[in-house]
């Protein structure tokens, strides 16, 4: 696909922006040895064929969520993206997914504490229509959360 269009030099520009992604074109630029426009144009390029994106990652235990939940969700009496839709729609909910097996869908889902947990579990999750059943688990230990996560690692 795409990806094997990036030649070395968009390799390294990709690394330099995982390592900090607020990096300057002319510190790009120079770090490669190249011009500063030919950096701008590399990056958009780069962007552009949806090999990468720059974005901001909040750190959602510095913002006050000390606790992450994981989220099986059984469906029934609504096309289960249609619930998916709506559970997205929550704040505390940042990753929905339509999967198969024990449940129709998982979320990821924060919480500040455990009154805020049973808030959510027992009342705004329920609540949403087509919802029938769920299960939350609480992380006790994550062990990998990479939000820079690429496939291409060397």
């Amino acid at each position: 696909g795409e990806m094997a269009a990036l030649d070395e030099t968009d390799w390294r520009l990709v690394e330099l922006l995982r390592a900090d992604g607020r990096m300057a074109f002319r510190a790009l630029a120079d770090a490669l040895g190249i011009t500063e426009p030919a950096a701008r144009a590399r990056v958009r390029a780069i962007e552009a064929s949806g090999c990468m994106k720059v974005v901001a990652v909040a750190d959602a235990a510095a913002s006050g969520f000390d606790l992450l939940l994981a989220v099986g969700v059984e469906v029934d009496g609504r096309p289960a993206v249609e619930v998916a839709e709506a559970l997205a729609a929550i704040p505390e909910v940042f990753s929905v997914s339509i999967v198969v097996g024990t449940y129709d869908i998982e979320l990821l889902i924060v919480a500040r504490d455990h009154e805020h947990v049973a808030e959510l579990v027992t009342a705004t999750l329920v609540r949403v229509p087509g919802v029938r059943r769920i299960q939350a688990g609480l992380a006790v230990d994550v062990l990998k959360n990479q939000p820079d996560w690429v496939p291409f690692d060397e």
